[in-house]
């Protein structure tokens, strides 16, 4: 069966590419939307208070297929295929493709090129603008908006190290389904922060680890490098060194530096052992190996 996470269909509608693929009563070709709020939330249901299942953020593509009589609009997430409800008034008519993103861990917009101006927005590390100009310290984007320029770099900008990019999150409050710093989960962490060096990433932790690096040996395993990634049933954590592992994660209710030995302790404690680590293969993930980056 497809995975409903990926797969654009519902028995009253359906996307047109899975015609003959899935059952459906109509499908629509879909329409492009941006995303124009700093971060929306990509839920389960058309409703205010259903499972958040991720976050999309500002300047992202989605695919609308859908709308419902409440506001909401049911598409697909461009970056990494998720679907789900993403409110109406978070989306807009695509405007010009963006240049530059953001690279600082979050940062504030602001209405004019002054720092003591009350921000118009505050963006995070990822968010994509479209930069048409510079003035003095700032990038200004479209809406003549004001941005510190250190914060913000051309979309093909690649981060040289991962897990620094993670390292940046420490003390982030857990939220289920987040992937900013005022809230992110184990596998928003991760493809965060793979996304900043350039490795595209599945969201969830499952597919990450169907899909990311090669599978260690026991032996290989016992000795963790930088950057591998240790997985738990619906758990992911990144390794920093030899003895410690980086996770957001529900137990600190934070993303928290931890023993590597004490993490494996204490969740297998809790009834889940390791199911695998992963070696990745990139200029970003220093002292790997081998690795697939699909």
């Amino acid at each position: 069966m497809d995975d409903p996470r990926l797969t654009p269909a519902r028995p009253e509608i359906a996307a047109r590419y899975l015609e003959g693929k899935v059952k459906a009563a109509r499908y629509v070709d879909g329409e492009e939307r941006e995303i124009v709020d700093a971060v929306a939330p990509l839920q389960r249901e058309p409703l205010p208070d259903a499972m958040l299942d991720t976050q999309a953020l500002r300047g992202e593509r989605v695919t609308v297929y859908d709308h419902s009589a409440e506001g909401w609009a049911w598409c697909q997430l461009k970056s990494d295929g998720y679907v789900g409800w993403i409110p109406d008034r978070a989306l807009a008519r695509p405007r010009a493709a963006p240049t530059h993103k953001i690279i600082a861990l979050r940062t504030f917009v602001f209405p004019g090129p002054s720092i003591k101006l009350a921000p118009a927005q505050t963006l995070p590390l990822g968010a994509a603008l479209t930069i048409r100009r510079h003035d003095g310290v700032f990038a200004v984007a479209d809406g003549e908006l004001y941005i510190p320029a250190s914060h913000v770099a051309p979309l093909d900008h690649v981060a040289g190290d991962f897990v620094a990019v993670a390292e940046m999150f420490v003390g982030t409050p857990y939220l289920w389904g987040g992937k900013t710093s005022l809230g992110i989960d184990c596998s928003g962490l991760v493809q965060v922060a793979l996304n900043a060096a350039g490795i595209r990433c599945p969201r969830d932790s499952d597919m990450q680890e169907a899909s990311l690096g090669l599978a260690l040996s026991p032996a290989a395993a016992g000795e963790p490098r930088r950057g591998d990634l240790i997985f738990w049933k619906g758990h992911v954590a990144i390794v920093r060194d030899a003895t410690t592992l980086i996770h957001a994660n529900a137990h600190h209710m934070a993303t928290a530096i931890e023993g590597i030995d004490d993490a494996i302790a204490r969740i297998k404690a809790a009834g889940s052992p390791v199911t695998s680590v992963k070696r990745l293969d990139s200029p970003s993930c220093p002292g790997s190996s081998q690795a697939s980056t699909s």
